[in-house]
């Protein structure tokens, strides 16, 4: 059966990558975590001083930045290895976090790993997850998603994703980070966070992460089929 792309939008702690992993799970699909491969880039900056206003800084950094995701047997899931090294807990820390959506709203950075996810997503048996996967990354992809909840719902699942890292942050800083987020998404000049014309919307506030993951798998299913239908 000829396989499909399924792209994945919308806001920060919406459930996007939870959702996306586990449907990538049941189709057997490959999952790429766009979000990652920026938060990748932006501890690198961190961890190395780069100056976001010195666009040759920038470029040059790019270049010192190989990205990869590595299946954890033990942990049944994917990880993120920033020059060779396994990062997947370091890009989660508020650190990160809080610097991520400027460095992601660079022109340079967003160039150069749209270009690889779109080389990702070329063999068609994607799910990816972001905020400009369906209007830039994959435009052509055959089901697009935009998720959406309630920001302190939003807040709640941030800080219990946080304390399983044992990291305790008050729920008013999250909150204030998930709106800076928000509006350096939706205002950036170069793939602001938006809907799509054709994107099914589905607001999570009150699902289950096992209810998002069928409403998308039923929307997955029909598309698969007549994608069949047209081979």
């Amino acid at each position: 059966m000829k396989k499909i792309n399924i792209a994945i939008d919308g806001y920060s702690a919406c459930g996007k990558s939870s959702t996306a992993k586990m449907i990538a799970n049941r189709l057997q699909y490959k999952y790429i975590d766009s979000g990652a491969m920026y938060r990748a880039v932006t501890l690198y900056f961190i961890d190395n001083y780069v100056d976001l206003t010195n666009e040759k800084k920038v470029d040059k950094a790019l270049k010192n930045i190989h990205i990869d995701f590595r299946f954890n047997s033990k942990k049944e899931k994917s990880e993120t290895y920033l020059n060779g090294l396994n990062v997947e807990d370091d890009i989660r820390t508020m650190r990160v976090t809080n610097m991520v959506s400027e460095v992601s709203a660079l022109p340079e950075v967003r160039k150069v790993l749209v270009d690889l996810q779109q080389k990702l997503g070329k063999k068609k048996g994607v799910v990816m997850d972001g905020r400009d996967i369906g209007s830039v990354v994959l435009p052509d992809a055959e089901l697009k998603v935009f998720m959406t909840a309630d920001m302190k719902v939003r807040a709640l699942r941030r800080q219990q994703e946080l304390l399983e890292k044992d990291q305790l942050v008050d729920l008013n800083d999250i909150i204030d980070n998930l709106a800076k987020r928000d509006k350096i998404d939706t205002t950036r000049e170069v793939g602001p966070l938006t809907k799509v014309d054709d994107a099914v919307e589905i607001d999570t506030t009150h699902m289950t992460l096992e209810e998002q993951v069928e409403e998308i798998l039923h929307e997955a299913t029909s598309r698969i089929v007549d994608n069949k239908q047209k081979i």
